[in-house]
């Protein structure tokens, strides 16, 4: 079970590593969210079926559900910007 969770820590922190790298695109910044969620997911999803917690069960269900609302809510966004400045791109936005 060890090489399992050192791949999904090595691909959540590459991840990240690709999400502080990413400066270009509002959505390729998304993506890289959604696939931290993933990964957090398959975690929490690994670590509750070797603990045998039933305390634990709800856990990976209440995490999906809070990445889904927050894709949704990146996805309008992405779209609210896209009409109003013609792009995506992160320099074209007043961020400061």
């Amino acid at each position: 079970m060890e090489p399992i969770k050192i791949t999904l820590t090595t691909t959540f922190f590459i991840i990240m590593l690709g999400l502080s790298t990413q400066h270009k695109h509002l959505m390729l910044a998304l993506m890289c969210i959604e696939a931290m969620m993933l990964t957090l997911f398959t975690m929490l999803v690994t670590y509750t079926a070797t603990s045998l917690a039933v305390s634990h069960t709800p856990m990976p269900i209440i995490l999906l559900t809070i990445s889904v609302c927050g894709a949704s809510l990146g996805l309008s966004l992405v779209v609210a910007t896209t009409r109003t400045h013609g792009s995506d791109f992160l320099k074209n936005l007043n961020l400061l």
